[in-house]
């Protein structure tokens, strides 16, 4: 799994002007599988994605398409780590998503 993590380099009016592409953006891979979860940091910092186990350079090549990105308002670090302990809520749903899940 990764943890997405998104940094805004613009001001938050560019950051709003670029949302709706951004927001098409997530839903292409929320439709995909890739993304799972996602939404704004508190303050408006930047963002939050997490993202199933993917390939992690695929997963670069996809980060690399967000407008916000391309736009340059906004760069990703990326947290690659497996899950050691899980909710008993959550394991059906990333084991549905292909995560790799402890027994």
């Amino acid at each position: 799994m990764f943890v997405l993590l998104v940094n805004y380099l613009a001001p938050l009016a560019r950051i709003d002007e670029l949302r709706p592409a951004h927001v098409a953006y997530l839903d292409e891979h929320y439709a995909a599988g890739t993304f799972l979860v996602s939404g704004r940091q508190r303050p408006p910092a930047g963002g939050v994605i997490i993202a199933a186990d993917v390939d992690r350079a695929e997963l670069e090549r996809i980060i690399a398409t967000d407008p916000y990105a391309t736009e340059g308002a906004a760069s990703y670090s990326i947290v690659e780590f497996g899950p050691t302990k899980v909710a008993g809520a959550l394991r059906p749903v990333l084991a549905a998503a292909g995560v790799a899940l402890p027994a």
